[in-house]
């Protein structure tokens, strides 16, 4: 399957964003689909992930400000991302699971938030 990320780009502190991920194929059969995202000089981090009933899972840092939604129909994947912050910054991933773990990784779509 292949991913493609895009809505990102420049937008100041405090701004939304919707990122969406298009799939070359049917996302049913992934039981989890997640956002990741990447910034200078970090490691890869979990953002938001979402399993097939529907059931988000957020990192702390995006609580209450991300919501991650997917639609098996259109085989999409959407982070909508308000009140951001300078620290959102960075390389943003979708990523479709297999056996539990982060297997299909589509190109990214970067986001930056300007103080």
């Amino acid at each position: 399957v292949q991913l493609q990320a895009s809505g990102g780009g420049l937008v100041q502190a405090g701004g939304s964003l919707r990122l969406s991920c298009a799939t070359s194929g049917s996302i049913f059969r992934f039981n989890v689909m997640a956002w990741y995202r990447q910034a200078p000089g970090n490691q890869r981090e979990l953002v938001a992930a979402i399993t097939n009933g529907g059931n988000p899972n957020y990192a702390d840092s995006v609580k209450g400000r991300f919501t991650i939604s997917r639609d098996n129909a259109k085989n999409t994947v959407d982070l909508q991302m308000n009140s951001l912050k300078p620290e959102d910054t960075a390389v943003y991933y979708c990523n479709a699971y297999r056996f539990g773990a982060p297997a299909y990784w589509g190109q990214g779509t970067q986001v930056t938030v300007s103080s």
